[in-house]
C-alpha cells in the first residue's frame, strides 16, 4: 500500500488525465450521471416512504375501518334498505369469535356546540374508549388522554383539539382543569393533542359513557376499528368480521353494500410494494448506467495504454514489474470511477436539498425529508471501487502484456 502515498504515483495519474482532458471528462460524466439518478431517485424513494409513514403514523396500520350502511338484498323477511346500526354487543362478539385480533374499538361520533366566554362553535365530538390510543396513537401537547376511571364513573372530562385550544383559550394559557361548555354542559379539559393526518380528524374527544348520556345512544356505535396482531392477515380478518356482522344482524351474505369498510392495513401493503418497486427500480438503473459508465473508464485506459505504449516500455527496461504496471492502470481506473462518483454524490445531495425546500415542507407534502442515509452512500462508493478495480484490470493486463524491446522500437 506504500505506493499509494507516493507522489509519483498521483503525478503520473495526473499527467494522463490532462493529455486526454475532453477524453477523461467525458468519460467521467457516465459515471457521475449514473451516481447522481441513484442518489436522487433513492433520496425520492426515501422521502415518499417518510411522507407515507408521517401520514400513517399515528395508526396501527394492520387495521380495518368498519361501519353499518343499508342492505341491498332482501333476508330472512328484512326487505332491501334496511339500516344495518352496530353495537357494542357486535363488539364483543367479534372479539369473541373472530381469531387473529389485537384490538377492537367502538367509537362514535357527532356535533357539538362548544362555549367559553364569548367564543362559540359547532365541531365534531368523538365517544371514546382509551384503547384508541392504543390503535390511534394521540400526539399530545399537554395533558392526558381518556383512561377508564373516566368511563366506569362517566366524568365530564374533554380532551381538545390544537385547533380547539388556540381558538377558546388565551396565547400561552394553561388550559388543563379549565372549564369549557359542551351542549351545555361544564366539561374539564384534561388533554390537548395535535391532530394527525389520516382517518377522521378529531376536535373533541370525551368517553364513551359520557356520549351515551349527552347523545341518548344506548349500545349503539357508529363505526369500529379493529386491529389484527401482527402475524395476522388483515383481509382475511376483514372478510370474517363482515361475515360474522352479517350473521347477526341477518344480512344476506352476498351483500356487499350493507357493511362499509376500509382496509388501512392492504393500503399500507400496497404502499410498501411500490416504495419496494421504485427501490428495486431505482438500484436497477443507478447500477446499469454505473456499469455502463466504469466500462467507458475501461475503454479510455485501453487507449491510454495503446497510446503510452513507449512509456510503459522505458518502465519495463528499468526495472518495472508486471504488479507496477498493473497497479497503477487499476489505481487510475479506481480513482477516475471515485471522483466521478464524488461529484454524482454531490450532485445528487443538492438536488435533494432544493426538493426538501421546494415539495418537502408543510402538512400536506409530498417528499418529506428527501436523503440517502451514510450506509447507502458507503455501499454505493464500496460497488464504485469494486467496479472500477475489475473493469481496470482489462487494461493493466493489456499494458503487462507490452514487449519492452519492441515498445522501445516503435
Amino acid at each position: 500500500m506504500k505506493f499509494l502515498f507516493e507522489k509519483d504515483t498521483w503525478q503520473e495519474i495526473y499527467e494522463s488525465v490532462r493529455k486526454n482532458k475532453m477524453r477523461t471528462f467525458i468519460t467521467v460524466i457516465g459515471v457521475t450521471w449514473g451516481i447522481f439518478l441513484l442518489v436522487t431517485l433513492l433520496g425520492c424513494a426515501r422521502g415518499m416512504e417518510n411522507s407515507f409513514n408521517r401520514l400513517f403514523g399515528d395508526f396501527a396500520t394492520n387495521s380495518v375501518f368498519i361501519w353499518g350502511q343499508s342492505t341491498e338484498k332482501p333476508f330472512h323477511g328484512f326487505q332491501k334498505g334496511k339500516q344495518v346500526i352496530l353495537n357494542l354487543d357486535d363488539v364483543e362478539n367479534i372479539r369473541r369469535e373472530i381469531n387473529g385480533i389485537e384490538f377492537v374499538v367502538p367509537r362514535n361520533r357527532r356535533n357539538g356546540d362548544l362555549i367559553r366566554n364569548f367564543q362559540t362553535g359547532k365541531h365534531t365530538v368523538n365517544g371514546d374508549f382509551p384503547v384508541l390510543d392504543k390503535v390511534q396513537k394521540k400526539n399530545l401537547i399537554i395533558g392526558r388522554f381518556i383512561n377508564q376511571s373516566d368511563i366506569d364513573h362517566k366524568r365530564k372530562i374533554i380532551v381538545i383539539s390544537e385547533e380547539i385550544y388556540k381558538q377558546y383559550f388565551d396565547k400561552k394559557e394553561n388550559p388543563i382543569g379549565k372549564n369549557i361548555e359542551l351542549n351545555q354542559i361544564n366539561f374539564v379539559v384534561v388533554g390537548v393533542f395535535k391532530n394527525g393526518n389520516v382517518g377522521m380528524t378529531s376536535d373533541i374527544h370525551i368517553p364513551f359513557s359520557t356520549f351515551q348520556q349527552i347523545y341518548n345512544t344506548g349500545q349503539d356505535i357508529g363505526m369500529m376499528m379493529v386491529t389484527g396482531k401482527k402475524e395476522s392477515d388483515i383481509k382475511q380478518v376483514e372478510m370474517d368480521t363482515k361475515l360474522l356482522i352479517k350473521n347477526l344482524h341477518d344480512i344476506h351474505p352476498d351483500d356487499n353494500r350493507a357493511i362499509g369498510g376500509f382496509n388501512l392495513g392492504k393500503e399500507f401493503e400496497k404502499m410498501n410494494g411500490f416504495l419496494t418497486g421504485m427501490q428495486f427500480l431505482t438500484w436497477f438503473v443507478g447500477i446499469a448506467t454505473l456499469i455502463a459508465g466504469v466500462f467507458a473508464i475501461g475503454n479510455i485506459l485501453l487507449i491510454t495504454v495503446k497510446e503510452r505504449t513507449k512509456e510503459i516500455g522505458i518502465r519495463r527496461a528499468i526495472g518495472a514489474t508486471p504488479i507496477m504496471i498493473k497497479r497503477q492502470i487499476i489505481l487510475e481506473a479506481v480513482t477516475l470511477a471515485l471522483v466521478a462518483g464524488f461529484l454524482g454524490i454531490l450532485g445528487g445531495g443538492l438536488v435533494l436539498i432544493i426538493i426538501d425546500k421546494i415539495w418537502g415542507q408543510g402538512a400536506d407534502a409530498v417528499l418529506v425529508n428527501s436523503s440517502v442515509s451514510i450506509p447507502i452512500i458507503l455501499v454505493a462508493v464500496g460497488i464504485l471501487a469494486l467496479l472500477g478495480t475489475l473493469i481496470g484490470l482489462i487494461p493493466a493486463n493489456k499494458a503487462t502484456q507490452v514487449n519492452p524491446i519492441e515498445a522501445l522500437n516503435s
